[in-house]
């Protein structure tokens, strides 16, 4: 799940605390008011004022985290070891307009990007992209390597 559609769901959890602790609040007021003669100065009075202001506290704090996801983005590391240090100059002859977008972007983003991203910054489809990036692993100029969900694509040099 995103971080924004978390965010919303904490925020919704929030606000049902907060229903929750109101419909406390004012349970407790009226078993105050029947067991309690002394009226408002009654001590009870107190307790229930500062289980309230303590329950909106928590709620507000559970609000300002879901607010915190909501407008926080993620991001996107990716880590590539280097084994060789040996460059070998790719022969681009024969590869289409798309095909070089892909092999210029891998090396503008220092030989590696996650596929979702490069999709994104092309500005293709997702079956397009998958299709450009099986040729140009047929063509032994790229790797994808699966990280959970997502695939990295990384530059063979």
């Amino acid at each position: 799940m995103r971080n924004k559609n978390v965010g919303f769901l904490i925020i919704g959890i929030a606000l049902i605390m907060g229903f929750l602790v109101l419909l406390f609040n004012l349970a407790l007021r009226e078993i105050v008011t029947q067991s309690c003669g002394h009226g408002s100065s009654c001590p009870m009075y107190g307790t229930i004022v500062l289980q309230t202001y303590i329950g909106l506290i928590l709620v507000a704090f559970v609000v300002i985290i879901g607010l915190f996801l909501i407008f926080s983005k993620p991001e996107e590391k990716i880590i590539i070891k280097k084994v060789k240090e040996r460059k070998k100059r790719l022969n681009l002859e024969g590869l289409n307009e798309d095909e070089k977008n892909v092999i210029k972007l891998l090396r503008k983003e220092h030989g590696g990007m996650f596929q979702r991203t490069l999709m994104e910054e092309l500005e293709l489809g997702k079956v397009k992209v998958t299709r450009l990036l099986d040729k140009l692993e047929s063509k032994q100029l790229i790797e994808r390597k699966r990280r959970g969900m997502n695939n990295i694509v990384i530059l063979k040099q």
